[in-house]
């Protein structure tokens, strides 16, 4: 079979190995018998590595982009080419499989599963991949060193604070080694000094191991520390200085 060729946004080095590529994105919601648009002809190109801060103002459309690129919402119309898995030609269970192997999710209200530990939480999204069971531990247990949490690992999220649950959201998306991490408002539910602490090591730990980081924030110091930042105004792509942030 003839391998499918990317395509690519416009103003895009052909040569350029690109993390995320997307043409035409549109999303409407029905909301009664009114119709809201989510995203609104949305094209970009993020290259691979570094970090990427989606950046605009409450309702612009930054975290329905970043859960179409995660695979967990279609588009109404576009298309969408994330590590270099065309998207929209994938049913259910490929996507699934995409979640679980390619990308590393992280989510502003942690989403960890209450009644599993530390641990079990880290090693969770592994049950899914056949990996055996002596390197699933090892992973896990460097992972817990790496994020801190390693005189943590029995115990329940609810026996946490915010920064650590984080942590563990954090440990969690990096377990399958994906290329790609995104992260909705990863500081959005911590103090500031806390928030920071997070951001800081989300920073290292994509520039360490090498991963596309691609971030929702409304904090302004974020937005400032990633490599490169994307404004979204009213579900279309802006000048990131005309995006604002709190």
């Amino acid at each position: 079979m003839e391998e499918e060729q990317p395509f690519r946004a416009l103003g895009v080095a052909v040569e350029q190995p690109l993390a995320v590529e997307a043409r035409g994105l549109s999303q409407v919601y029905a909301h009664g018998q009114q119709r809201i648009t989510a995203l609104d002809d949305i094209t970009l190109a993020v290259p691979q590595g570094g970090v990427t801060a989606l950046i605009g103002p409450s309702g612009a459309g930054k975290s329905t982009l970043l859960h179409m690129m995660a695979g967990l919402t279609r588009p109404a119309a576009g298309e969408l080419r994330v590590a270099g898995r065309n998207l929209l030609r994938m049913n259910s269970r490929a996507l699934a499989r995409f979640r679980n192997h390619d990308v590393g999710v992280i989510f502003q209200a942690f989403n960890l599963l209450p009644d599993l530990t530390v641990r079990e939480n880290i090693v969770f999204p592994l049950y899914f991949g056949g990996i055996h069971q002596h390197h699933a531990d090892a992973r896990v247990a460097r992972l817990l060193d790496i994020v801190g949490l390693e005189k943590t690992a029995n115990r329940l999220p609810a026996q946490l604070s915010g920064g650590e649950q984080q942590r563990v959201a954090i440990a969690r998306a990096l377990v399958t080694n994906p290329a790609l991490i995104l992260a909705d408002e990863p500081t959005g539910n911590l103090d500031e000094a806390t928030g920071r602490d997070i951001a800081s090591l989300l920073f290292s730990l994509a520039y360490q191991f090498s991963k596309t980081l691609i971030l929702v924030t409304h904090h302004r110091e974020l937005a400032r520390s990633a490599d490169r930042r994307i404004g979204i105004v009213g579900g279309r792509i802006v000048p990131a200085e005309q995006a604002t942030c709190s």
